[in-house]
């Protein structure tokens, strides 16, 4: 699976083949086709383990965030390192190539929606943001939007210096949003 994944971070959906990725793993293209007997099989089976690895990475980086006044930014670049990392460079590559195509369209969409979903339930607990109160979910979705966004410009170039001074930015206003903390 890392395998695989390594690929689609490398070469993209197009020059992810089983047999790259069975050179790669350093295993027989016969056992690889014996497990995976497609690339679209190799590649659902990936992209599930894409989905825990992603939700293990957040979750390991939560556990090193500091308690106070700049928790809110750790938070912030916690977030965009998630969205700028190989991990979701390779989500991205599946993203595309599900676009059209159905069978791997049917396996991203409803991942990708799990993985939505428990990225925001974390932030949620990271942040200490009650839902209950008017605007905190949609300030919690559009931090998840933001960084997201942020993930895709970096594709290219090095944004690094703006990217920053948008989540120092980010974090005063979510910190007012979420009950005037400092």
């Amino acid at each position: 699976m890392d395998a695989t994944v390594d690929c689609l971070v490398e070469l993209g959906w197009s020059g992810t083949t089983t047999t790259i990725v069975a050179q790669r793993a350093g295993v027989s293209r016969g056992a690889q086709l014996h497990h995976y007997p497609t690339r679209t099989d190799l590649v659902v089976a990936a992209v599930e383990h894409l989905g825990a690895a992603r939700f293990a990475e957040a979750r390991a980086a939560a556990a090193a965030l500091p308690f106070g006044p700049e928790r809110t930014r750790a938070v912030l670049d916690m977030l965009a390192e998630l969205h700028t990392g190989p991990l979701f460079r390779a989500a991205l590559e599946l993203w595309v190539a599900a676009r059209s195509d159905p069978d791997l369209r049917a396996v991203v969409v409803p991942l990708e929606a799990e993985v939505g979903r428990d990225t925001h339930r974390l932030t949620v607990e990271l942040l200490g943001a009650d839902e209950t109160r008017p605007g905190v979910r949609a300030a919690i979705q559009q931090t998840l939007d933001m960084v997201r966004g942020l993930g895709i410009s970096a594709l290219l170039t090095d944004d690094s210096a703006r990217r920053s001074a948008m989540l120092d930015d980010w974090a005063r206003q979510l910190d007012t949003r979420l009950g005037g903390r400092p």
